[in-house]
């Protein structure tokens, strides 16, 4: 009878899984984009609908209709226009970076423009009068509500729905054509713009109708919360890798049922199995992202399906090498000059007139920049998306927290040893992915990162339970001999000296064996195996040397903060800025991690709070009343900045260099041509023939 009271619970939530995974499943077949957005856009279908019947007071009918019918389709139509429709030939990768840009962006641009704040405790109602206070029990064992009833239905009508379009309608059909080439299918007379209109609004109606539907669930409405939701549909969709509808249908139901069984029996399973009355809490919400990497992982299907690729784009030029490599040894002389002379004065101006606060953030930049280090090899070597950086980064942490509180441990050598269990827990991770690629190995790491942040972070032996979460995570600054690094300006340079050597090793990498491996891989996985390079073995090392780098950086940031600050520091969320900062910027390049920590760390604090301006306008009574800007827009700039990406996959900041070096190189090659005119020109004023047989 427990049994079936849990089916019941769980049917209605597992309902709504479903119905954002059949939008999921929507997207991906007719765009190829694996739309980690997603959730994003259900966050601002549900905090309109909040806004609309609970803070303005509006009927039932009409708040549907602005939130669901209009809002919903309408987002979805101006990112396929504006954005995704410029993309359709691109990577898979390509669009995954953009789609996590935008699941960053959305959130922050909609709460500006509405006005949206959460309210602790304030959720929208349903979308049934009375739908949370009247309940209908058919069964005798489980009373359902009308909102829980109107999820089932809803969940039904549009599988069926779904089904019915792609299986009789020319527009399904059409529909499929265009994710498989838009080319061809426009040789074919189909209207591939207008298609894939037509399949991002439906999407994005899905993504409006699920986010309304389970905003009552959640006590506040925050974007987190729908982004992890986003991740259950996932779930559900791999399932059906994506493609079958009724499998993501099902699969939605079998999540919902699932927790609710564990949310029933855990209670009792703990009584005899002492382990899990520490995560019980918690495991199982963190089901579906166990599901979801089980999936990935030992699904032979999934493994055979590579990312959704363009039959013709095999047209596209191969990415330029790095300009710092292209130039030639006057202007790469000129370059590096520049740019040590101009690190040098940014120096002499922070060691001499920065005070505590700006020592303080120039100091989390650098740190920062170590811990992007790692996505420079991860994804600028290895060409892979890993969103599980912030677990690396966050196991030194807490190594650090562990050994300085447990054992007295120098926090120095803790941080050491933390570099070297994150190395360990990055080979571990990587051998159950080794053959996934693509879109597939981020959702496998992303689901990996979401189960370190629901269960192993409470636990008092890994994330250091309720000393980590409540009370923080106090860490001392260490000393060396005679150097005392409580001074932030002492370690700060420690930080820079780390820096320099993890850069260092980052640039041998990458001109040395490992890096030309894995360039082969990126290249062709067959043939570099054709040669006897071994993938597998390569991937490992990229994995194992990418978390090292993190675990340092990681722990670093908990000496600099001299607390953990897991949440606001290595969170999930956290992690996928840190990847779009990266990969805007420069993936493949040390400068390019540098800038990312410099925008992470000062953008706030310098432009957004306009002491930039209050410096050039010299007062601070001096800058405009518009200042501060809300920090929002750090996430919604850099959010959308991804979005460049795919049009220049080396970064904007590499972008610039090599326009910027073709520019320099065309002046000095005009000099030199110049001047070679100039002296042909002398030669016969000179009494010299022209004619080179003259003078033989």
């Amino acid at each position: 009878m427990d049994l079936f009271t849990a089916v019941l619970q769980g049917a209605p939530p597992g309902a709504v899984y479903a119905l954002i995974a059949l939008g999921f499943v929507l997207t991906y077949k007719t765009s190829g984009v694996f739309n980690l957005a997603f959730g994003a856009q259900a966050y601002m279908s549900a905090a309109l609908y909040f806004k609309l019947r609970v803070e303005w007071g509006w009927h039932i009918v009409p708040s549907l209709v602005i939130a669901i019918v209009v809002f919903a389709p309408l987002v979805g139509l101006l990112i396929e226009q504006l954005i995704f429709r410029h993309l359709r030939t691109a990577p898979a990768v390509a669009k995954l970076v953009v789609a996590i840009g935008l699941s960053v962006a959305l959130p922050n641009l909609f709460d500006l423009i509405a006005g949206f704040e959460a309210v602790a405790g304030r959720a929208p109602r349903g979308i049934i009068s009375d739908g949370d206070t009247v309940f209908y029990d058919p069964f005798g064992v489980y009373a359902f509500s009308r909102d829980e009833l109107a999820q089932l239905v809803l969940a039904g009508v549009s599988a069926a729905g779904l089904g019915a379009l792609f299986r009789f309608s020319s527009l399904g059909l059409s529909m499929r054509a265009v994710v498989e080439s838009p080319r061809m299918a426009e040789l074919m007379g189909i209207n591939a713009d207008r298609v894939a209109a037509s399949s991002w609004a439906l999407s994005s109606l899905f993504a409006g109708l699920a986010g309304v539907l389970i905003a009552p669930r959640f006590n506040t409405l925050v974007a987190p919360d729908f982004f992890n939701l986003m991740v259950v549909a996932i779930a559900a969709a791999a399932i059906g890798r994506l493609v079958s509808l009724p499998r993501a249908l099902g699969g939605g139901l079998f999540l919902g049922v699932m927790i609710a069984i564990l949310n029933t029996y855990l209670p009792r399973w703990s009584d005899d199995i002492q382990w899990l009355k520490v995560v019980q809490d918690n495991l199982a919400p963190a089901v579906p992202f166990v599901v979801l990497f089980a999936v990935l992982v030992f699904s032979p299907a999934i493994r055979r399906t590579g990312d959704s690729v363009d039959p013709m784009a095999d047209v596209e030029p191969p990415p330029a090498p790095l300009e710092a490599v292209s130039l030639t040894g006057p202007l790469r002389t000129y370059s590096r000059v520049v740019g040590a002379g101009l690190l040098g004065v940014l120096g002499l101006v922070v060691f001499l007139r920065a005070d505590d606060f700006w020592i303080f953030l120039v100091t989390q930049a650098v740190v920062l920049a170590i811990v992007y280090l790692s996505i420079t090899v991860m994804t600028g070597l290895a060409g892979q998306v890993s969103l599980c950086q912030g677990v690396f980064a966050a196991v030194g942490g807490f190594t650090v927290f562990q050994m300085a509180d447990r054992w007295d441990t120098s926090v120095l050598v803790a941080a050491l040893v933390g570099s070297v269990v994150a190395a360990v827990v990055g080979a571990v991770v990587s051998i159950p992915v080794l053959r996934l690629g693509g879109v597939w190995l981020a959702a496998a790491t992303l689901a990996f990162a979401l189960f370190f942040d629901s269960v192993i972070v409470t636990l008092s032996s890994g994330g250091g339970g309720d000393t980590s979460l409540l009370q923080g995570t106090r860490v001392e600054r260490p000393e060396l001999g005679p150097i005392d690094f409580s001074s932030d300006l002492s370690f700060l340079v420690l930080a820079v000296v780390a820096l320099l050597c993890v850069s260092v090793v980052v640039v041998r990498v990458r001109e040395g064996t490992v890096g030309w491996t894995l360039r082969a891989i990126r290249g062709s996985e067959v043939a570099a195996a054709s040669i006897g390079i071994s993938p597998s073995r390569a991937r490992m090392t990229a994995f194992a040397l990418s978390a090292s780098i993190a675990g340092l950086g990681g722990g670093l940031l908990a000496i600099h903060q001299e607390n953990v600050n897991y949440a606001s520091n290595f969170g999930p969320t956290a992690a996928l800025f840190w990847l779009i900062l990266v990969v805007s910027l420069s993936a493949r390049t040390v400068e390019g991690a540098v800038q990312a920590g410099v925008a992470f760390s000062l953008v706030d604090a310098v432009i957004l709070r306009g002491t930039f301006l209050g410096w050039i306008l010299r007062g601070s009574d001096r800058i405009p009343g518009i200042f501060p800007i809300s920090p929002k827009w750090r996430f919604i700039l850099f959010g959308i900045m991804s979005i460049q990406y795919a049009r220049h996959p080396e970064g904007v900041l590499e972008h610039g260099k090599r326009r910027i070096g073709a520019r320099i190189e065309r002046r000095f090659t005009s000099g030199a041509e110049n001047s070679i005119k100039s002296a042909a020109a002398a030669i016969p004023h000179m009494g010299l023939s022209e004619d080179p047989e003259d003078h033989t």
